[in-house]
């Protein structure tokens, strides 16, 4: 009988819950908006690497921050909206390739011939120091982080997620399965 309950599949492996990927999702999405948007916008605050003007575009933007923050972004909206382990997964590999890429960008650029990063338009050395880090290292390393601990949180069915899928097998079924624990009202 077609539109049954029973036509309805139990998650499998590679289900996972939404949440799973929630904040490490969210937390991409706006750290990769950050990472591909503040050379643009950081010259109205005095917070940006030369050429220090606002909506100028280069070659050495586009490779080293654009690029990574739309990858990372992508990354985040997989973690955050898909219920597939290998949609999720595919998402945090992407940030961790976004946040990696935003380390070993500048270093590589000059060998790949990707355009300059710049030099951070601040005169002290502590305001230089944060610019680098919020523009590059730091934000690369937080990122890379974040998708790293998603990968891992998403390598792994938890006993939860078990016993979850045994007892939507159970409620579609009509009967519960062995071992399972009693459905929730």
């Amino acid at each position: 009988m077609v539109g049954t309950v029973h036509d309805v599949r139990p998650p499998g492996r590679m289900w996972v819950p939404r949440s799973r990927g929630a904040v490490s999702g969210i937390l991409l999405i706006v750290l990769g908006l950050w990472g591909a948007l503040i050379p643009f916008v950081g010259p109205y605050f005095s917070f940006a690497f030369v050429p220090d003007q606002a909506w100028t575009w280069s070659s050495g933007r586009g490779w080293l921050e654009v690029l990574p923050g739309l990858v990372t972004v992508i990354g985040g909206i997989l973690l955050l909206l898909s219920a597939n382990r290998a949609v999720a997964s595919l998402g945090a590999w992407l940030a961790v390739v976004g946040g990696a890429w935003f380390i070993v960008g500048p270093v590589l650029a000059p060998v790949l011939h990707l355009g300059e990063a710049g030099a951070p338009a601040a005169t002290e050395p502590a305001m230089r120091a944060v610019q680098q880090l919020a523009f590059f290292e730091g934000l690369g390393a937080v990122i890379l982080f974040l998708g790293a601990a998603a990968v891992g949180r998403l390598s792994l069915r938890s006993h939860r997620d078990v016993l979850r899928a045994q007892r939507e097998v159970g409620n579609d079924n009509g009967s519960a399965v062995a071992g399972a624990a009693p459905p929730t009202p």
